[in-house]
């Protein structure tokens, strides 16, 4: 079976959404932010502030190359995944995409809770960088066979339409 491989920017669902996924479809979850704190044994924005992006992606490109050849798995993928055309190709040879979307304004609302744990929203303007953010990695998932912008609707609606697209992608019933 098929893993279904979530892309999207930080604050569009990618882990709530594929956790309660995984439930509907009966597979299990793999998220790869939390495979990495794991590996690093340390938290993400520990990783960025101790070692740097470019280590962080390093290690991102390891756990997406392990957890991509598992089978049946819902995969939540951190936001900056999409960058490494490596984690791409790794990914899509046993996953179909979908990619979750939201309004920046929404994004910024979702996150700023936990901006403290957001590296990449540090500074000034978290509104504009996610702005632009958005704008750099949009062509990343116009790929997708499957979009949903969760910026309106519930948990629940989303993982019904994702069920609902995959299902006509595939043929399968669920």
């Amino acid at each position: 079976m098929k893993n279904i491989v979530l892309l999207g920017f930080m604050g569009t669902g990618k882990s709530i959404i594929g956790r309660r996924l995984a439930v509907e479809l009966g597979s299990r979850f793999v998220d790869t932010d939390h495979h990495i704190e794991k590996m690093a044994k340390k938290r993400i924005p520990q990783i960025f502030a101790d070692e740097g992006e470019s280590h962080f992606r390093k290690l991102e490109e390891q756990a997406v190359a392990e957890v991509a050849a598992w089978e049946g798995y819902v995969i939540s993928t951190g936001g900056g995944v999409v960058l490494n055309p490596k984690n791409m190709e790794a990914l899509g040879r046993n996953g179909i995409f979908v990619a979750l979307t939201a309004r920046p304004e929404v994004i910024l609302k979702r996150v700023q809770r936990r901006a403290g744990e957001r590296p990449l929203l540090q500074g000034p303007d978290p509104l504009g960088n996610i702005t632009r953010l958005l704008t750099e990695r949009e062509k990343f998932y116009a790929d997708s066979k499957v979009k949903v912008d969760t910026s309106d609707i519930h948990i629940e609606e989303s993982v019904r339409c994702i069920v609902e697209r995959i299902s006509q992608l595939t043929g399968a019933t669920t």
